[in-house]
């Protein structure tokens, strides 16, 4: 169980660093394009397996988001993302 625990905090820690990507002027336009189009496909109704499908909708919807989120964290430059992760309290983590 405290397994899930810490999944749902490093997602939570993903989301608040997502956020600062948005807000953040330094950020490359890439980086927030990438970020918005991560949130667009976990709200959207049109998935590559349909949310019927209850398991498995669900993991396209969080696998998609996670590696478009983790793309945008590639288009930032190293010490921007250090510093954006600094702020939102995860750790500065090497690619």
């Amino acid at each position: 169980m405290w397994k899930l625990g810490r999944l749902l905090t490093m997602f939570r820690k993903e989301l608040l660093l997502a956020w600062a990507v948005l807000r953040d002027p330094r950020s490359p336009k890439a980086a927030k394009i990438a970020t918005v189009l991560a949130a667009l496909y976990v709200i959207s109704p049109i998935d590559f397996i349909p949310d019927t499908i209850p398991i498995l909708g669900w993991l396209d919807d969080g696998m998609i988001g996670y590696l478009l989120l983790q793309l945008a964290f590639k288009f930032l430059p190293d010490e921007l993302l250090a510093s954006l992760r600094e702020r939102t309290g995860g750790t500065a983590k090497a690619r």
